[in-house]
């Protein structure tokens, strides 16, 4: 899913090129992909973009008369600058919005269609669309650290909740936590004040850096390379593949769609997490630590 540095990219290109600009029309592959009938979505065709804002990980389309698209990519939405009327032949395009100039295109891999689109009308409107996450590069510690204490739990589902934080998701909290040298099953509430100024200087560096990586790679360029996996990544999609940090092999615990990656030796002490379906297959057999893993595959 494309998160804060993804989304904060494809807000500079995508005002670089539609502010300003009349969107002439849009087309819908999916009916299903429009989640809202009021404004219906011709009300925009003649109306100008005055800006493209983030809100979270949706991207918010500003046209005249007080009117909003609000896009929300999921896990495989992608955005796609192409030549304007180009037809929409593949089946993972949903949708094209049409301008002078060229037209912005909607595709989503895979068969799971959860990629949104509402049309608001008014700012009030638009507001609910907010999930109410702390922007964490405009907080400061002592807000970071309200957000963190709000509830009792795990740090990665902590900075995972767009109600505690904005735009962080699976790839960059694992980024996140390997840097402030955290186990992700750490309790908010049983950080010291230390770890949590930790936290909050990993976050926000993690952030700023991935931001400014993407857009040196876009280099002005519409982004098309948007993953959440990528090799200069220290642990996140690289289970196996040696830490940057000390050399020990990534680890990972996987859980319904997301997986969780962390190195032992620098983020839990050498002591490996138990994946809930490995514990519950092996039981007693789990390895507990680094070593215990690097002796059974030595046996093996």
């Amino acid at each position: 899913m494309p998160e804060l540095p993804d989304v904060v990219v494809y807000v500079e290109a995508l005002e670089a090129r539609l502010k300003g600009r009349t969107l002439a029309g849009a087309r819908l592959a999916s009916p299903f992909l429009l989640r809202s009938v009021d404004p219906p979505l011709a009300a925009f065709a003649g109306k100008r973009v005055l800006g493209v804002e983030r809100l979270g990980k949706r991207l918010v389309f500003a046209f005249e008369e007080d009117l909003f698209l609000v896009l929300h990519l999921m896990i495989a939405g992608r955005l796609h600058w192409r030549e304007r009327g180009r037809k929409l032949a593949s089946k993972i395009e949903l949708a094209a919005f049409d301008f002078e100039h060229g037209a912005l295109v909607l595709t989503e891999a895979g068969t799971k269609k959860r990629a949104s689109l509402h049309a608001v009308r008014g700012r009030a409107a638009l507001a609910r669309h907010d999930r109410g996450g702390l922007e964490v590069l405009e907080a400061s510690l002592a807000a970071f650290r309200a957000a963190l204490a709000r509830e009792n739990r795990t740090l990665k589902r902590a900075l995972t909740d767009p109600t505690l934080f904005s735009g962080i998701g699976n790839a960059y909290s694992d980024e996140i936590l390997h840097a402030a040298r955290l186990s992700p099953f750490l309790l908010t509430r049983s950080l010291d004040e230390e770890q949590s100024a930790r936290l909050f200087e990993a976050a926000r560096r993690t952030l700023v850096d991935w931001t400014e990586r993407l857009r040196k790679a876009a280099g002005g360029e519409f982004p098309e390379k948007v993953t959440a996996f990528r090799p200069e990544m220290a642990v996140h999609g690289r289970h196996a593949k040696p830490c940057p940090a000390c050399g020990a092999p990534v680890q990972r615990i996987a859980y319904a769609d997301h997986e969780c990656n962390y190195c032992a030796r620098c983020q839990t002490e050498g002591r490996l997490l138990a994946d809930r379906a490995l514990s519950r297959l092996l039981k007693d057999d789990w390895p507990r630590t680094l070593e215990e893993l690097e002796e059974r595959k030595r046996v093996q």
